[in-house]
């Protein structure tokens, strides 16, 4: 495996922001990932485990160790009933989430292991596709159990790609996501969630490597421990596993999630025809109402240079509520808060009401730094998007120069409503 130095990281990240990795390795096997964090830890460097950097800001000084690039690729379909036989294969299958062997394989064979996670461009059988395809034949040869499909999915395949590629199979349960930024495995560590949908609610098991005890493991969704924007993995256990795989339970021939309002609002006009929706309908529209955000990657558009959702909306309680009605003078939108029982009684209020009443417009900036232009819970790099005063805009925004409106935004929304707002990327290097 080849150890770079001085790896500039900014490139590997949407804000393109930050300084240089010391160390820097790039792993496309479960093996490489192993071979790298034991290099870590012989020498005692600190690690972080990088994915798609859409959900990340990088400090100006970059990151004093190791920054291993997780790049394992494949998408393999299963039909669901034969979702633990590869486990049974491989030997006695113990409690969910207990450590197994380093030597543990989740596929049946060495066949079977090396299709799932051949990069693009390697040789495969019909029920693998590679991200060089999106045709879906790969999941027509599966012998698929009614109702539902099994996608057994490497952390570093594009997110874009595997919606899309669930899509073409019409199946059901990620198509409001479509658009998101970033690769599979960092999914399930923020539980992405947009438009109605999470990813807690497709997860079925997810695989990693555990860096304390050096072997790989594996967790159903409920030892997962998802909330809104939250699993173990960014929370009790974070920086404590690298995950290498998720697999998603999808529906097959399923109708798509229409319940957040935007979604309805967009697509009324056709539900009013009488007919019913595909997925491709569905996720076509949810990434044209990104894109009017700038939440949607687009080459040359400035407001495309972020983490996207910089803030978490807040989840409250009544009484929270009512305060923040009275300060307003008006009722904040509010959301289901989700089904879990912490939220009982609870709603969800969008944090970019609260920031634009905070008195922070679309556009605010702060030399490089600014509030995206179309969306008001997305801060942005200006790069070279030029400006009048002393900054130089040409270098773009500094990781400084982010949180310090980041603290402004938090700042105001506090003293006005009582809300501590949450920052919503990972925080690298600081």
């Amino acid at each position: 495996m080849l150890i770079e130095e001085n790896k500039p990281l900014a490139p590997f990240t949407t804000f393109q922001i930050g300084g240089p990795a010391r160390w820097f390795a790039q792993a496309t096997s479960e093996e490489e990932i192993a071979e790298a964090t034991a290099w870590a830890a012989e020498r005692s460097v600190p690690l972080f485990v990088l994915g798609g950097g859409s959900n990340l800001l990088v400090s100006d000084a970059g990151f004093n160790g190791l920054v291993l690039r997780v790049a394992l690729r494949g998408i393999t379909a299963l039909p669901a009933a034969k979702q633990l036989e590869p486990l049974k294969a491989a030997g006695e299958v113990k409690a969910a989430g207990e450590v197994k062997g380093a030597g543990f394989s989740p596929y049946a064979n060495q066949a079977e292991a090396t299709r799932a996670l051949a990069p693009e461009g390697g040789s495969s059988e019909a029920s693998t596709v590679r991200p060089s395809s999106s045709t879906g034949s790969g999941a027509a040869a599966a012998s698929d159990q009614p109702g539902q499909r099994i996608y057994r999915v490497a952390a570093g395949e594009d997110w874009e790609h595997f919606v899309q590629r669930a899509v073409d199979d019409a199946c059901a349960g990620v198509e409001c996501l479509a658009g998101i930024p970033g690769t599979v495995g960092g999914t399930p560590v923020q539980n992405v969630g947009a438009y109605g949908q999470e990813v807690a609610s497709a997860i079925e098991r997810v695989r990693a490597f555990d860096l304390r005890e050096r072997a790989f493991v594996e967790f159903s969704a409920a030892e997962c421990g998802f909330s809104y924007r939250r699993s173990r993995f960014n929370s009790a256990d974070r920086g404590c596993y690298a995950v290498t795989r998720v697999d998603y339970r999808l529906t097959r021939g399923g109708a798509p999630t229409i319940r957040y309002a935007d979604l309805q609002r967009a697509l009324a006009a056709r539900q009013a025809e009488g007919r019913e929706l595909s997925l491709a309908e569905v996720a076509e529209v949810v990434r044209g109402l990104r894109q009017s955000k700038g939440m949607l990657l687009v080459e040359g558009d400035p407001d495309c240079r972020s983490a996207g959702s910089f803030f978490k909306n807040p989840v409250v309680g009544e009484e929270q509520l009512q305060r923040i009605a009275a300060v307003s003078q008006k009722a904040p939108p509010r959301f289901p808060a989700g089904p879990q029982p912490e939220n009982l009684d609870r709603v969800k209020i969008p944090a970019a009401w609260l920031i634009e009443k905070a008195g922070f417009t679309k556009g605010y900036r702060l030399g490089a730094a600014a509030v995206s232009s179309r969306h008001t819970l997305a801060l942005v790099n200006l790069g070279d998007c030029g400006g009048s005063g002393g900054h130089d805009e040409r270098r773009g925004a500094s990781a400084a120069e982010i949180l310090a409106l980041a603290g402004k935004i938090i700042a105001a929304v506090e003293a006005r409503f009582g809300l501590h707002l949450e920052m919503e990327p990972v925080m690298v290097g600081f």
